[in-house]
């Protein structure tokens, strides 16, 4: 199997697969399926799960930037032990989200049977907040990460109990361990309580999810507010260090700090793109629906092999922009008070002489290459018609095919899950729609 840094080579040139076998957001195996740690730098490891786990030797212990999730910390700590012996003296979160929060209690319990000082974690104060908030939410995260990760286990269900941190701090904070400087700002961007870290003698950066090899996860259909102008001035905070190493949230490193620059500025000038044309069409009173079809990602950027919507979809970031700065109605008259859905989709259904001439003209589209619009026939003609095993039958292609067009896992695997619960009869299997 190539290094990590042969990788991280081959996605610079735009030859890796990052819609599927290296997908930023999923883990990267080794010859033995296993995820395996590999030094990057002197005293620098990193190990590519769902999110990445980076560890720094100070020469005084180890600082874990990142720790990844509950799902592969036996791994985790295993190639960690396997690189290095030495304790883990502190670890930083670099946002609240799961998949970076798990992996520090196995070296907790090696700490207590070896007599040494507990591992110090350090996050932004917001950190508990958001653990709280999950706890209260369980069924909901359950649900929607069922949907977005495409997760078909029995039992599967979201945490409710989180390792909280030890040291938080508001806007910054800084600490020293053996020969190093660990730098902590505060910026909002996918979460409003993410950390990037400054490691200035070894000019290293991890910006944690706020670089991913990926349109910026500032959109997400199903998940809270993000900050699209507040990211892109943390982008361009760190650009003006001049890294040497950027540790990505997801994805592999980069190496070198005109590419470092390069992939932080393209990212910022993306999101402060996309929020600007959003604020331009919303400043003349225009709907969501128009801003939703006109917004465009800069066509100097659509080509650039960090910056492509395998994750998110840059449709979900002009919402997000609205939804910071106009609230939740879309502008449509008839959406402010609707009827319920089922009795929209009852009326139009009936207007068009019944399930079968609206099943015939999704198909028409669906075989015309137009997907996307033969969703909403068939969607109303579900809602309108639960009974009909016609209809489930034709939901099923159609969002199959409508999921296939699309590189963003998210949009992808949201439609797919449609698809799934069609072959059962249902509109939904993570939630309590069923059938109606």
């Amino acid at each position: 199997m190539a290094t990590i840094r042969e990788l991280a080579e081959e996605h610079w040139q735009g030859r890796g697969d990052l819609v599927h076998a290296h997908h930023p957001v999923a883990r990267l195996p080794g010859d033995d399926g296993q995820i395996h740690g590999e030094e990057i730098a002197d005293d620098v490891l990193h190990l590519k799960s769902v999110a990445s786990v980076n560890a720094v030797d100070t020469g005084d212990g180890l600082v874990m930037l990142d720790t990844g999730g509950a799902f592969d910390r036996d791994i985790v700590h295993a190639e960690v032990r396997r690189w290095r012996p030495d304790p883990l003296a502190a670890a930083i979160y670099s946002h609240h989200h799961i998949d970076h929060v798990f992996g520090t209690a196995l070296f907790e319990a090696e700490a207590a049977e070896r007599g040494w000082a507990r591992p110090v974690v350090y996050a932004h104060r917001d950190v508990p907040e958001h653990f709280a908030r999950y706890t209260r939410t369980v069924g909901w995260n359950t649900a929607i990460n069922r949907r977005q990760f495409a997760i078909d286990l029995p039992g599967f269900t979201w945490p409710s109990e989180f390792r909280l941190p030890d040291v938080t701090y508001e806007r910054s904070l800084t600490f020293t361990r053996g020969d190093l400087t660990f730098e902590l700002r505060h910026a909002r961007g996918e979460t409003d309580d993410a950390t990037w870290t400054w490691v200035p003698e070894r000019k290293i950066l991890h910006p944690g999810d706020l670089f991913i090899w990926a349109v910026p996860n500032a959109g997400n259909p199903q998940k809270v507010q993000r900050y699209l102008s507040d990211w892109a001035t943390a982008l361009r905070e760190m650009a003006a260090l001049g890294p040497e190493l950027l540790l990505a949230g997801h994805g592999l490193p980069i190496f070198g700090r005109d590419r470092i620059v390069t992939a932080l500025t393209d990212t910022a000038e993306l999101l402060e793109s996309i929020e600007d044309q959003t604020l331009a069409l919303m400043n003349q009173g225009l709907t969501l629906d128009t801003c939703l079809h006109e917004v465009a990602v800069p066509a100097h950027l659509r080509d650039k092999p960090w910056l492509r919507p395998v994750y998110d979809h840059p449709q979900f970031l002009v919402r997000n922009v609205w939804r910071r700065y106009g609230g939740w109605w879309d502008g449509e008259p008839d959406n402010l008070l609707p009827a319920p859905r089922a009795q929209q989709a009852r009326e139009w259904v009936t207007l068009a002489g019944g399930a079968g001439p609206v099943l015939d003209r999704a198909r028409a589209l669906l075989d015309g290459g137009d997907a996307r619009a033969a969703c909403h026939l068939v969607e109303f003609a579900a809602l309108a018609e639960p009974g009909n095993a016609e209809v489930w039958a034709l939901r099923a292609e159609v969002y199959r095919a409508h999921a296939g067009l699309h590189e963003s896992s998210m949009a992808r695997n949201i439609l797919a899950h449609a698809a799934r619960a069609s072959d059962q009869g249902q509109r939904d299997l993570a939630g309590g729609s069923g059938a109606h």
